[in-house]
């Protein structure tokens, strides 16, 4: 089987037309056809009903289609891959990532994959969970990285990369500082501080109402830096993911009888071809160790 072969019958698949394939693909009719009857008599049946003016998929033919395109899209990321080791260039990664997600998570991976490149582009985009969405769709963004995207678009490949519990953070001088574990009777009294950038925000206030703790009296804060620094000034105390590094002078506590969990996955476009850098760090995240960042 060849490259060439393959190429041809996606182009077919796709236009459902051979003359107009083969111009796409700049080749003569009767050399994509040829090269379509040979790929048809080694896989052992035909691909195309060839009716007019379009051509139509067999039953063959539609089950080699997704296996033909992962095959030619992996020999695809193969030779760019090959070629950004040869040449030296320049290797750039887009990620979209949400407000709730910290950088400190990629880190480890964006400095090993710096090693694999002569130099490197990063460019970090970040927003809500439909921004996200929104970045990959437009191809802004190669990868995506949130907690939660409330999208249904059947293109949105989604790998789940650990999940974690959410824990009270407090000031170092709180009354509540230095207990591992807090009942939810504790908070009756305190002002929480509401993480609005969050996408599991609006869920935890639900689930901390049902417990008949207030929140209707708390503080809505739209980034991470000012919650930290708030409970810094001990104006309140917040629920945060385990992930979230925070100063010293905080600590950080379970809660007992709270279900706070958000699962951070890995999100990509099905079909969409990746530069070898996003290729690289897709791998890197998806083959990691979460279990010390997870708790």
């Amino acid at each position: 089987m060849e490259m060439h072969q393959v190429r041809y019958f996606l182009a077919v698949a796709q236009l459902l037309n051979f003359t107009r394939a083969a111009e796409e693909c700049n080749v003569t009719q009767p050399s994509l056809t040829r090269a379509i009857k040979q790929l048809e008599a080694e896989l052992g049946g035909d691909l195309f009903r060839r009716e007019r003016p379009a051509a139509q998929l067999t039953e063959l033919g539609q089950r080699m289609h997704p296996l033909l395109k992962q095959c030619y899209d992996a020999a695809a990321g193969a030779r760019s891959l090959a070629s950004s080791f040869k040449s030296g260039e320049i290797g750039a990664l887009r990620i979209a990532l949400t407000h709730s997600i910290d950088l400190s998570l990629l880190i480890p991976h964006l400095n090993q994959i710096k090693r694999q490149f002569n130099r490197l582009e990063f460019r970090f985009l970040r927003g809500s969970s439909r921004d996200v969405a929104e970045f990959l769709k437009e191809g802004e963004a190669e990868l995506g990285i949130a907690a939660e995207i409330d999208e249904s678009w059947e293109r949105l490949d989604v790998w789940p990369l650990f999940t974690e519990s959410f824990e009270l953070v407090v000031n170092e001088g709180h009354r509540l500082a230095g207990r591992s574990s807090i009942e939810l009777d504790d908070l009756q009294a305190e002002q929480l501080l509401s993480r609005t950038f969050c996408e599991h925000s609006s869920r935890i206030s639900t689930s901390l109402r049902e417990h008949g703790i207030d929140v209707e009296h708390g503080h809505e804060v739209s980034s991470e830096h000012d919650l930290i620094e708030l409970v810094e000034a001990d104006i309140g105390v917040a629920m945060v993911p385990h992930s979230s590094p925070v100063p010293e002078k905080l600590t950080r506590a379970a809660v007992a009888g709270l279900d706070a969990r958000r699962t951070v996955s890995l999100y990509g476009v099905a079909g969409r071809q990746r530069t070898a850098v996003a290729n690289a760090v897709m791998r890197m995240l998806r083959g990691a160790d979460w279990r010390a960042i997870a708790g």
